[in-house]
């Protein structure tokens, strides 16, 4: 089974990256954006606004079918669900060669995680506007 679904993701261009949400305050409902209105930053310092916290997000991906950038996609549409308008990437994990080939010689597979903090910035809301204007996938 895990082969098939392998074969699908390489084969048929499905992005083999699931992202999950640990949301900060479920209380707050902020509502959905493009993902192209989803900014990402590589740190706090470089925000320079100030920002609220809308979730934690966790990915994870087959090594050999993700990427960084891959990961970094799959974030930037799971922020953007959920009402955030930027990112922090706070890191990426890749599986040590040894993981690898025994993934490899056992069918297994080796994971890639990642990690990041979606934000929601008050003072960007002209920015994703113009991102977002014309788009249907809100």
């Amino acid at each position: 089974m895990r082969h098939l679904v392998l074969a699908a993701c390489v084969l048929g261009g499905v992005a083999c990256v699931h992202t999950n949400a640990a949301v900060m305050d479920v209380t707050e409902k902020r509502a959905p954006l493009c993902a192209d209105g989803v900014k990402v930053f590589s740190d706090t310092s470089k925000i320079r606004q100030t920002y609220q916290e809308v979730a934690l997000l966790n990915s994870k991906g087959e090594s050999g079918s993700t990427s960084e950038a891959g990961m970094i996609k799959n974030q930037r549409k799971k922020a953007a669900e959920l009402g955030a308008n930027a990112l922090v990437l706070t890191g990426f994990q890749e599986p040590k060669a040894g993981t690898k080939i025994v993934g490899a010689l056992l069918g297994t597979g080796a994971e890639r995680n990642g990690s990041a903090l979606a934000i929601y910035v008050p003072g960007d809301s002209a920015r994703v506007r113009q991102a977002c204007n014309g788009t249907n996938n809100r």
